[in-house]
């Protein structure tokens, strides 16, 4: 696992778009997997600039997110497809029929999950999956306990991510309970993994990620296992690290060596 540390939330943010866009313009039909969030607002207002302003183009690429949440139709304000829609998709020139989310108000969530994992097969798989990860350790909606050999299906929610979650809806008991999900062998299977975390709420989970034992408590520990992840990380959400020195030693300031 590269664990890349960067001395502020935003130059963590331009390191992720940095790999994005170089995958992006290296491969213009990648496939990529996408996550949502408040850590992901910023990175996908960096990747708009440069599409506007460097000419990066998502015009050739096709995209798969992480999850959506059961009981919301794509035009739900809180849907993960309105949330996509407004932070990134409406901003470049992604071709929509190339975009995909789980359906959230499929009639039967069971066979949208399988329908989901086959269409990510279909498209040969994930090339770059980008991750981030809750304070409980979860990626995805895979929260502890979920299985290391998961793949997509539905996933219920822990009180700590539905609080988490509250400030989108008018209240605790209106924020879901259910969610599709990749699983975390479906992430596995990504031919590489980007992990963003920013701020000191995520120093924890961070920490037992990159350093913990390979435990199902913490499911982004599973990362472990991947031969190509990279952890991009700010001061902040470093801070529970035991080894942070040895990180900066190898990538200073997160910068890549002569060896990657």
């Amino acid at each position: 696992m590269k664990t890349l540390i960067l001395p502020t939330p935003e130059s963590a943010i331009k390191r992720a778009a940095d790999i994005i866009d170089h995958t992006v313009r290296a491969t213009p039909d990648t496939v990529l997997g996408l996550a949502t969030g408040g850590t992901m607002l910023p990175l996908y207002d960096e990747l708009a600039q440069r599409h506007r302003e460097d000419g990066l183009s998502f015009a050739a690429t096709t995209s798969f997110n992480l999850d959506e949440y059961i009981g919301l139709a794509p035009d739900h304000p809180c849907s993960y497809h309105r949330y996509m829609a407004e932070a990134f998709f409406e901003r470049v020139d992604i071709d929509p029929t190339r975009t995909h989310l789980p359906r959230g108000d499929a009639a039967d969530p069971h066979v949208a999950s399988n329908a989901y994992e086959t269409l990510i097969e279909e498209a040969g798989g994930i090339d770059l999956q980008l991750l981030g990860i809750g304070q409980n350790g979860h990626i995805g909606f895979n929260e502890p306990t979920a299985s290391i050999g998961s793949r997509t299906r539905i996933k219920t929610l822990t009180a700590s991510t539905r609080q988490a979650n509250q400030r989108y809806f008018a209240s605790f008991e209106e924020t879901p309970r259910y969610a599709i999900t990749m699983g975390v062998a479906t992430i596995l299977e990504s031919r590489k993994c980007l992990l963003l975390a920013t701020g000191e709420a995520k120093a924890d989970a961070v920490a037992r990620m990159i350093e913990g034992p390979l435990s199902a408590a913490c499911p982004a520990s599973a990362l472990q296992l991947h031969a190509r992840a990279t952890v991009i990380l700010d001061q902040a959400a470093a801070t529970g690290l035991k080894f942070s020195e040895y990180y900066e030693t190898v990538h200073p300031q997160g910068r890549d060596r002569v060896f990657d």
